[in-house]
């Protein structure tokens, strides 16, 4: 129930640097009351407009820093997203997002912090590809949600 407010709805903006559109970004919030290390993240599955942006085109920005790669946010082990803070997804994406709505399909993909089960040697080498329902944690379905392009920079 909890995956239908996963994106807040009027966030979504494209992205600019050096005067250049180059994705966009939207606020999400964490799917597990308890909140989570972000170590434990592990991307997203992203799908806009029939596109899907795989976890290597994502960073994520939490606790006022500057947004990350998911590479770099395994390594933040003491570092926790708080259940209700708010973050934000980037997506790189050349030109950003056309102005008026559009259709985003989300999965977070959160790895278990109940202690050691047998695939977590594996998933520490190659974690699982968000998506797949592997690590889905609390978002058990791939969710959709129909978002306005907010306007601002882009």
């Amino acid at each position: 129930m909890f995956d239908s407010y996963l994106i807040r709805e009027d966030s979504l903006e494209n992205t600019v640097e050096d005067g250049k559109i180059t994705g966009f970004k939207f606020a999400v919030r964490i799917a597990d009351y308890r909140g989570c290390f972000l170590s434990l993240h592990n991307g997203y599955y992203i799908e806009c407009d029939d596109v899907v942006y795989p976890r290597e085109l994502q960073k994520f920005e939490i606790n006022g820093k500057a947004p990350r790669d998911f590479n770099e946010i395994k390594t933040c082990v003491w570092e926790h997203w708080n259940y209700d803070d708010e973050a934000y997804v980037y997506v790189t994406k050349e030109g950003g997002l056309t102005p008026g709505k559009h259709i985003i399909k989300l999965q977070q993909s959160i790895l278990s912090q109940y202690g050691y089960m047998p695939w977590d040697e594996e998933w520490l080498k190659n974690p699982p590809v968000p998506g797949n329902g592997a690590g889905s944690g609390k978002t058990a379905s791939i969710c959709s949600f129909t978002l306005e392009l907010q306007e601002g920079d882009n």
